[in-house]
């Protein structure tokens, strides 16, 4: 194991972290953490880090864990770390790139400057980038290739093929064409997108593709599963239209309250996830892919 290098995490994290600390050759030190009755945290870092230092945090559910970032990378810092990286499997605050009304706080910006003031490096997996093209856009490090950006798509696109020989891949909006495309082109699968309507977080109208799917296995893939709404209304407009089958393959399941449930009652067969948030659903594992890239930082002088 290098010496000069380790992984931190905190506890609800430590067997991911763990597998990854494994595959990539790094110990593994885990952050203790207190929360007091006034809802503030107490954190405990071990008293001496090495030189390089990687965080692994996943950020759903972010407005505490960016303080504990906060918290840690400073702490961090005063323990002996001059090089922290960050893995955040899922990075929040991605969503909002422009202000739609006067006043909105761009927090894609904010969130971004905050990561590169506090990190060296971050490593994250299919982030919702949409006006803006890349991550070091998102989050401005000041060596670009340490901006690093895994995807999914490739992991969820080898487990759909173990189910089905010629499905349809279809995203359940615009924004999703990207992942789409990329796991559909590299199978030589056909796949499209539905048009989508928000009204609100909770309400949304879906127009499917002008493609046929009667008589067709159909599979809806995107980068994250939050209410679920899209994904219901999808899938009841594709059995509807006669699609043999539809399952559900998303990188990050945050499926919040009981979003998982309600859109297997519309009708999806199976759900699959990855590993990025932990989740039941969870059915492919994006360790190796982060600990490849572990591997290479910890290597740096």
């Amino acid at each position: 194991m290098s010496a000069n290098a380790c992984l931190l995490c905190l506890e609800d994290e430590a067997g991911i972290a763990g597998r990854a600390a494994t595959a990539a050759g790094l110990p593994l030190q885990v952050v203790e953490r207190h929360r007091f009755p006034d809802g503030e945290l107490r954190l405990r870092l071990p008293p001496a880090l090495p030189p390089h230092v990687v965080l692994w945090r996943t950020l759903d559910h972010p407005n505490e864990k960016l303080v504990e970032l906060l918290l840690i990378a400073r702490s961090a810092r005063a323990a002996g770390a001059s090089w922290l990286g960050l893995v955040a499997p899922y990075l929040a605050y991605m969503r909002q790139d422009i202000a739609f009304q006067p006043g909105e706080v761009v927090s894609q910006r904010v969130v971004g400057g905050f990561l590169a003031e506090l990190f060296d490096a971050v490593l994250t997996v299919d982030p919702h980038l949409h006006r803006v093209a890349t991550l070091l856009e998102a989050v401005p490090l000041r060596d670009p290739a340490l901006a690093v950006v895994l995807s999914g798509a490739p992991l969820l696109a080898a487990l759909i093929a173990q189910h089905h020989t010629a499905p349809l891949l279809l995203g359940p909006d615009e924004e999703s064409l990207q992942w789409v495309a990329s796991a559909a082109q590299a199978r030589g699968w056909d796949h499209a997108v539905c048009v989508k309507q928000r009204h609100g977080d909770r309400h949304v109208e879906i127009a499917l593709p002008d493609v046929p799917v009667a008589g067709r296995a159909v599979v809806l893939l995107d980068d994250v599963a939050s209410s679920g709404q899209t994904l219901v209304a999808a899938t009841r407009l594709l059995l509807a239209a006669g699609a043999t089958s539809v399952d559900v393959a998303v990188t990050h399941a945050l499926f919040a309250g009981d979003a998982i449930e309600r859109v297997r009652s519309s009708g999806a067969r199976h759900v699959w996830s990855s590993d990025c948030i932990a989740h039941a659903s969870n059915a492919v594992s994006i360790v190796p892919a982060v600990a490849a890239v572990l591997r290479g930082w910890a290597a740096r002088d």
